[in-house]
């Protein structure tokens, strides 16, 4: 996502990456989004299976979600206060609001009283965390299926995929609220991941398997299908790299798991660097890059893995994506 915001947050809403014409629309920072529901689809998938209770697999999620994104939203209080150009009688009357209704994760609020008004890409200080309330759907989506049964029951929850990739082509296709289309594109890489747990034990982890599908969604580049099809292969891919025995790769993984706090961190660091007058989003991706693993690295060592602690036993790597 590091990558494809630094195009619009450079240049102006209007700017796009250049993946994007060649995926009709899709940028770099769509795929990282399409990555990181999947792999929580299948690991929110074994976490339900293996809790003891509903409240036990909630309590897991609000701990993984929350105590980061407490963080994150105080600190950009603190470093707007010196960045805004706003009374402060009207900052400091507006921080809460915008603390809580970001806490809330479905009433969010992007702006703060006079801090990046003049940037290209305008005042939003993380137009990252729109997802989170989508992953929370997701997330009662898990709830209704293991609660009916159909994570232990392979055939049923294939209509079940099937039925949200039908959803997905139907709400692109009508005039629907926008909220809706976004929900149907999140929900089917959950769907795929949470489907590769449920066969885990009878899908392989092919690269021929992964090429093919990359071959079969682009065959259809020019239908409505390209992009339901292209999520559900790129979804199987994600998978087949990281189960991948890639020395480097398993390596990283062993230093932990920095991805939330990537995506909590990467858009405000970029907005400030905008705010310095970077315009160019080569410069930009290039200074931001090092600040946003430095606090993702902080915010997983100091913040998210302790935090994780509460739920019975702190995961590592992957096993706690989402």
């Amino acid at each position: 996502m590091l990558i494809s915001h630094a195009y619009p947050i450079s240049l102006g809403t209007g700017a796009e990456e250049p993946l994007a014409a060649v995926l009709r629309g899709w940028s770099l920072g769509t795929l990282c989004v399409m990555t990181f529901f999947a792999i929580s689809g299948f690991f929110i998938a074994r976490s339900f299976a293996t809790k003891a209770s509903v409240s036990d697999f909630l309590r897991a999620r609000a701990l993984r979600i929350f105590p980061a994104l407490a963080v994150v939203l105080g600190l950009t209080v603190l470093a707007g206060a010196g960045l805004t150009h706003a009374p402060a009688g009207i900052y400091l009357g507006a921080a809460p609001g915008y603390v809580l209704h970001n806490m809330s994760l479905f009433f969010l609020h992007y702006e703060l009283p006079g801090v990046f008004e003049a940037n290209p890409y305008g005042p939003a200080i993380n137009g990252s965390l729109w997802t989170l309330n989508y992953e929370v759907l997701c997330y009662l989506g898990v709830i209704f299926c293991g609660l009916l049964g159909l994570l232990a029951r392979p055939r049923l929850f294939v209509l079940g995929v099937a039925c949200v990739g039908a959803c997905w082509t139907l709400t692109a296709a009508s005039d629907l609220h926008p909220r809706l289309p976004a929900l149907a594109s999140l929900a089917l890489p959950f769907s795929a991941g949470m489907g590769l747990w449920v066969w885990r034990e009878k899908i392989p982890l092919s690269p021929w398997l992964a090429a093919t599908g990359a071959g079969i969604a682009a065959m259809s580049w020019s239908t409505s299908f390209f992009h339901p099809l292209l999520g559900v292969a790129w979804s199987y891919a994600v998978f087949v790299l990281g189960y991948a025995r890639l020395p480097r790769l398993q390596a990283y993984n062993r230093l932990g798991d920095y991805s939330y706090g990537t995506y909590l961190y990467a858009f405000p660091v970029q907005q400030v660097l905008a705010w310095t007058g970077i315009m160019l989003p080569l410069w930009n991706m290039a200074l931001a890059l090092p600040a946003t693993l430095m606090l993702a690295a902080l915010s997983w060592h100091l913040v998210e893995s302790p935090a994780l602690k509460w739920k019975g036993g702190a995961s590592k790597g992957l096993a706690t994506a989402g």
